[in-house]
């Protein structure tokens, strides 16, 4: 299996007027960009769950891509295989991390002590392939959601045996994860929520979901794992109302359990959108509550109501988040991973290569874009105009305490205070965001 991309060389840089469509226009990894180099800055990964567990079925038709090391047969050596084709494309692609889930890389067997000894097995494994090939981890976690024993929920199932089943999976991959260096590790309630109130105690459920992450805390720091822990917000589907819908929930729900100096979150564009923000938005929104961690970059259709987990491809949206990132430092442990799969029709093995290149270039001229706007901030420079007023006397006595309700309206009575309004100028900002877009 370590040849099913023989055909391909790895990807390399050759500039924005390349036709070659296996080479990177845009994303050169030593290119330094306002002192880092593009590597440093993005940071970016690979998924293993749907470019090598996902065969192309969907819930009209079975599988397109024909990948052989999904075929029929005996399922450790199937897992083998799908590790040594999955490294020789991370290798290729040039890509620093990857991240995958337990049952990604392991059989979970029929019975919970064959997952752990596959899993044991496997993590072995992908520890070799990391030493030989340089690959890292940006994140590990475990798959909570698919096995129909957690229809009802992980660790808001009615039934603690479910959630003991799943605090062992977690237990395991997050073992794992520090096994093999991994930078954080993720958690994504994908069945923590409910379809009706008809049959929830939510009040319960929550208490449940509280403790368990609280466990994790608890588990983290007995390991002496030194990454960070993030929650993955998403709404909706496949649960109707989820307890992690989007970033400010998740962070209400940490102030709930006193967990916000705990966890940050991975974000994800598709659930953003999904959720009715923008993907700019819970950006921006997660570094406001100081819980920004990660991203999984990826993008929905706007035709379609549900995750698509499309490749990136608007360099406009990349400036504005990579923007948000690079005007609060960066990334600590983060990255970009590409959490995305190709459509169904996309069946040659070359079309993997083509998506990842698409979305590396994308976030690289998006970086590019950003740093100009950086250089000569008008967006900053805007916004320190028109909040000026609370950096002068009264703005800060207001937020300072020193007035109350009564005392700051005696003083607009006798200021006889009568403001005017002023311009917010979004079409100039727009139009100023498109000259540098557009600017060569």
């Amino acid at each position: 299996m370590a040849d099913y991309f023989q055909d391909i060389s790895p990807i390399q840089y050759e500039g924005a007027e390349s036709t070659n469509p296996l080479a990177f226009k845009h994303y050169n990894p030593k290119e330094v960009v306002l002192g880092k180099t593009m590597e440093e800055h993005l940071r970016f990964a690979s998924c293993y769950w749907h470019n090598f567990c996902w065969d192309g079925a969907d819930v009209f038709g079975g599988g397109t891509f024909g990948r052989p090391w999904l075929k029929p047969g005996d399922a450790m050596e199937r897992a083998k295989q799908k590790a040594d084709v999955a490294f020789e494309f991370f290798s290729k692609l040039g890509a620093p991390f990857y991240c995958f889930h337990d049952i990604d890389v392991a059989p979970e067997g029929d019975t919970i002590n064959d997952y752990i000894r596959n899993f044991s097995e496997m993590t072995d494994i992908l520890g070799a392939k990391q030493e030989a090939t340089g690959m890292k981890l940006l994140w590990g976690t475990a798959n909570v959601f698919s096995h129909p024993r957690y229809m009802s929920g992980a660790a808001t199932n009615p039934d603690p045996a479910v959630f003991a089943r799943a605090a062992t999976q977690v237990f395991h991959a997050m073992n794992a994860t520090k096994k093999l260096g991994g930078a954080n590790y993720v958690l994504w309630g994908g069945r923590e929520g409910y379809e009706t109130l008809l049959n929830t105690d939510l009040k319960r459920e929550r208490a449940q979901f509280g403790r368990f992450m609280s466990m994790v805390v608890e588990h983290k720091y007995k390991i002496g794992f030194d990454g960070l822990l993030l929650i993955e917000p998403k709404p909706q589907e496949p649960t109707k109302h989820q307890y992690d819908y989007d970033t400010a929930t998740v962070y209400g729900f940490l102030k709930e359990f006193g967990l916000e100096k705990e966890f940050a979150v991975n974000i994800e564009a598709n659930h953003a959108t999904l959720s009715g923000h923008s993907f700019h938005h819970e950006i921006a929104t997660a570094f406001a509550l100081g819980v920004f961690g990660s991203i999984d970059a990826n993008r929905g259709d706007a035709q379609l109501g549900w995750d698509t987990d499309q490749f990136p491809n608007s360099v406009e949206e990349m400036t504005l988040i990579c923007y948000e990132i690079l005007k609060n430092g960066g990334y600590t442990t983060g990255g970009f991973n590409f959490d995305t799969k190709l459509r169904r029709q996309s069946t040659d093995p070359a079309d993997m290569f083509y998506g990842h290149i698409g979305g590396m270039d994308t976030c690289a001229l998006g970086l590019k874009k950003a740093a100009a706007i950086i250089e000569n901030d008008f967006i900053a420079n805007t916004k320190a105009k028109r909040y000026a007023g609370w950096d002068d006397a009264m703005g800060k006595q207001i937020l300072g305490g020193e007035y109350s309700l009564a005392s700051l309206a005696d003083l607009a009575t006798r200021s006889n205070l009568d403001p005017k309004p002023v311009s917010g100028k979004q079409e100039l900002l727009e139009n100023q965001v498109n000259q540098v877009l557009f600017s060569r």
